[in-house]
């Protein structure tokens, strides 16, 4: 399964702010360091906001931090959320001739659910503390800056 670019670009937001620092992270430089434009971060840093994952500060000296609660999430639950009600095929836009007697929805519905299954054994915090040798080792590869 392929990610969307909202869901990537929301990954790559979690991962660069998870450092705490003094001053909060600004969209100017997640645009500059991700190589990301500034109007596609203030909507996916809109609708993290929304759902509590990060913390916004309005005005000069403003910014984002993450939310010590976010490092909890499982990584299925964020995926699963910053990717929405996608369909893997779509069967019915326009009518597929095949829809009646096709099985394949329903093996790649599952395929899909083994994929988010496969992304809840991990928290984002535990993604960010692992070492390059777990990582190795383990089922799905991560984002590192």
């Amino acid at each position: 399964m392929q990610l969307n670019k909202f869901t990537d670009y929301a990954l790559r937001i979690l991962v660069y702010i998870s450092k705490p620092r003094d001053t909060p992270y600004t969209i100017a430089e997640l645009a500059k360091n991700l190589e990301v434009s500034q109007n596609h971060l203030v909507k996916i840093v809109h609708f993290m906001s929304k759902r509590e994952w990060i913390t916004t500060i309005r005005g000069k000296g403003g910014g984002m931090y993450l939310n010590n609660a976010t490092l909890e999430l499982k990584l299925g639950e964020i995926v699963r959320t910053l990717q929405g009600d996608q369909q893997i095929v779509e069967c019915n836009n326009p009518p597929c001739v095949l829809r009646p007697n096709c099985q394949l929805k329903g093996i790649l519905n599952q395929a899909l659910e083994q994929f988010y299954l496969s992304l809840e054994q991990y928290s984002l915090g535990q993604v960010l503390n692992m070492s390059p040798e777990d990582q190795e080792n383990s089922p799905i590869s991560f984002i590192t800056l």
